[in-house]
């Protein structure tokens, strides 16, 4: 990965990451990184609401054009994610329901029928040559249910990775959000 901070590149998945091995087999898994100015705050949940607060408005455009295409397969749209009464008692990071949050880590996601995710979003310290360097990790693991979800994850994997890289640059470009004052 380049090292410039508005740089994301694709990396292998974190093994200290929650969605590493999460699936016995998994039908798309990518990490994207970028590294995070100092100041920036380590709260993964910080982290992930700014980030899905950030993203491209051509990414709503593709929203729309997913939940149109996949609400005639029964399948969840974003509207239905976002509903208050739809989601719940679960806590949620935009359209995706939080299922576990570390130090380190928030681990997001959705079950269908068509096919469960997880998605995790790590803060790794990591040697730099001037001491260290934090960064932010997304990485996206996806177990299929059936022919739906594999036909749909074909389909959308090439969107999804574009998606996540033009978020994390989107993010970068805004100011990552510092850390909260101590109360």
């Amino acid at each position: 990965m380049n090292e410039n901070s508005a740089s994301v590149g694709p990396v292998a998945l974190p093994p200290a990451s929650r969605v590493s091995g999460f699936y016995a087999s998994t039908d798309l898994a990518d990490a994207f990184a970028i590294r995070l100015p100092p100041g920036t705050s380590t709260d993964p949940e910080t982290l992930a609401r700014f980030i899905f607060a950030q993203q491209p408005a051509w990414v709503g455009g593709l929203m729309g054009v997913r939940d149109l295409l996949v609400a005639g397969f029964g399948l969840k749209t974003a509207t239905q994610l976002q509903d208050p009464a739809a989601a719940g008692p679960h806590p949620r990071v935009g359209i995706f329901r939080i299922y576990e949050t570390r130090p380190h880590e928030i681990v997001l996601g959705e079950d269908d029928k068509h096919l469960d995710f997880r998605l995790s979003v790590l803060h790794e310290t990591l040697p730099a040559a001037d001491g260290r360097a934090d960064r932010v990790v997304l990485s996206t693991v996806v177990h299929c249910h059936n022919r739906l979800g594999r036909l749909y994850i074909l389909l959308i994997a090439p969107f999804h990775r574009r998606v996540v890289q033009a978020t994390l640059r989107r993010a970068a470009r805004n100011g990552w959000p510092r850390p909260e004052a101590a109360a």
